[in-house]
């Protein structure tokens, strides 16, 4: 490595190479490392949220085996969303909006540095996509590290996770379940540092960057603090200094082939609806022509279901692991994939997978199938259209599924979580209607509000398959139960025809078909919509950085990632 070829190194004699040679040398640096790779080690670290808790060691962990690979590391850090706790202000505006924060984060300090590489620790649900779109954006040699899920409980002899106990508190109003078992259940749902078990959207996410070529393979899934997890952040130490002598670049790996790979993947578990508009914000970002929501249409049918990992089946995460994890998936879905594909190794998918076997601990391969022997071939998420949601919709199906797939039923609208919630505790939701929850997309909350709460609820209310949901807010993973349709694009706060629901009107879902409409005659339509248009709904005033958001976020097809109005996505 010579020092013209690292960005992070200034001609001596020049005012920017004494200052930094000044800095640096205070910090402990001597004159030989500066003219070694800079590496930034993007760290979430937090004491807000178990899942960052044990980030600290890790990045200590990879600046030794950086120095030792050659290089030098700077940790870094960024915000440090968690959905469990920074959902309580604002809406939940915090919890999308901190993705693109993390990005942001990221580029002020890597490129304003001019670092010459970087490895994220990703951990909780929007720092996998944040750093992702970080490394699109920048375009520096970057390799994600997966850093682990946490350990689970049990609660009365049954398997007990923060997701089990997240459904649970659904059922506490209606009497179904008590504070003290709900108490009790969270006592024992998390036992260690790292992401939620179970194929929620951390895991979703770390699998997909496996699959997209930006992690190294064998290192997704993992159990936290593990001695796998630990040697695959020794791993991509040493790799990512390798990375920076051969230039070998996120946009090089983040080719349409790359994006079909990971939604392959997803698909075959039946991933977090969440990955979609990730997926696409980190494609808007490596100014790739891939188009996340088409992808997800179109491959859906040929993707069969091969394993069935909690919550959408009986499989532990932690079996997921043992039989190989995403490689060992890959090698599955071998015939699906682009094997041309890049990845951080350096060699592409198919060489990669070249010697790969497939076998759980008795020899068998039943955790992960090959596709001749599927547990399903019917989309588990399935992306709609209709005069509802011209632009799309997500439904989230469960792997065994014998749920009725259409329905038909007058509306009953809410503008706000809180107003569900009190409609339904009085009985005014009932059975065969339609709950329209809306004003809950990525302007309209602003920064897209959870509306997964209120589908709890009618859970807790035994009202699951007897009313259907249409919602703009996004979902948890867990929303698998009855028919619900999440991120309805374009949202009500942009114009959207959910904007347009009355009371009464009726509104008919076919998922099969994949089609959801509003039976509204189009000149009704166009009062209300120019009636709306004289009388527009007053939307949150924000200040700070949500305001900021509000204002640049672009709409979910296009990643909601943050663009002026008006600028090329």
């Amino acid at each position: 490595m010579t020092r013209g070829l690292l960005r992070s190194n200034y001609e001596p004699g020049t005012s920017r190479w004494a200052t930094r040679r000044a800095q640096w040398l205070a910090l402990g640096l001597s004159d030989e490392d500066m003219l070694k790779p800079k590496i930034a080690i993007v760290n979430t670290s937090s004491q807000l949220a178990i899942c960052f808790s044990h980030l600290d060691e890790i990045a200590r962990r990879a600046k030794r085996a950086i120095e030792a690979a050659g290089g030098i590391g700077f940790e870094v850090r960024t915000a440090a969303p968690s959905d469990f706790i920074h959902s309580a202000g604002h809406r939940g505006g915090y919890i999308l909006s901190a993705r693109d924060l993390i990005t942001n984060d990221i580029e002020m300090q890597v490129e304003g540095a001019q670092l010459d590489g970087m490895i994220c620790l990703a951990s909780c649900d929007k720092t996998a996509p944040g750093q992702l779109m970080a490394a699109a954006r920048l375009n520096i040699p970057t390799i994600i590290v997966a850093c682990g899920y946490q350990a689970s409980g049990s609660y009365q002899g049954r398997h007990c996770d923060i997701e089990d106990v997240f459904l649970a508190a659904g059922h506490v109003a209606n009497g179904r379940l008590s504070v003290g078992e709900l108490t009790e259940m969270s006592a024992n749902a998390v036992l260690s540092p790292g992401v939620c078990a179970g194929i929620g959207t951390a895991n979703t996410m770390h699998l997909a960057c496996e699959a997209l070529g930006m992690a190294l393979p064998g290192s997704t899934p993992v159990r936290a603090n593990s001695e796998p997890m630990w040697r695959a952040v020794d791993a991509a130490a040493a790799r990512i200094v390798e990375m920076v002598a051969e230039d070998l670049k996120p946009r090089d790996i983040l080719t349409p082939a790359a994006f079909a790979n990971a939604v392959t993947a997803i698909l075959s578990v039946s991933g977090s609806i969440n990955s979609v508009k990730h997926l696409q914000a980190v494609a808007a970002e490596a100014e790739c022509d891939a188009d996340v929501y088409r992808l997800f249409e179109t491959l859906a049918d040929g993707v069969p279901l091969l394993t069935a990992i909690r919550p959408n089946g009986e499989t532990p995460i932690e079996e997921f692991e043992d039989a190989g994890g995403t490689r060992a998936l890959m090698k599955q879905l071998e015939p699906l994939l682009d094997g041309d594909a890049l990845t951080v190794t350096g060699a592409t998918v198919a060489a990669n997978l070249a010697g790969v076997t497939v076998t759980d601990s008795d020899g068998g391969s039943e955790i992960i199938r090959p596709p001749e022997r599927a547990l399903g071939r019917r989309p588990t998420i399935v992306l709609i259209r209709g005069s509802l949601c011209p632009d799309g919709g997500i439904v989230k199906l469960a792997v065994a599924d014998d749920r009725r797939l259409d329905f038909a039923g007058p509306a009953i609208v809410f503008d706000s979580p809180a107003a569900s919630l009190d409609a339904l505790k009085a009985g005014q939701i009932k059975a065969g209607q339609v709950v329209v929850l809306r004003g809950q997309g990525v302007t309209g909350s602003p920064g897209m509000g959870m509306a997964s709460q209120l589908v709890f609820a009618l859970d807790g209310a035994g009202l699951t398959g007897q009313v259907a949901v249409v919602t703009d807010g996004q979902l948890s993973g867990l929303v698998n139960k009855g028919i619900v349709v999440g991120e309805v694009s374009p949202e009500a706060a942009a114009g959207g025809p959910l904007g347009l629901v009355r009371d009464g009107d009726t509104i008919r879902i076919d998922v099969p078909g994949r089609t959801a409409d509003l039976d509204v005659p189009d000149a009704e339509l166009a009062e209300r919509k120019a009636a709306l248009a004289a009388d527009p709904p007053a939307r949150p005033v924000e200040v700070g950085w949500l305001s900021v958001y509000q204002r640049l976020v672009r709409p979910l097809p296009e990643g909601a990632v943050l663009r002026p109005r008006g600028a090329a996505s």
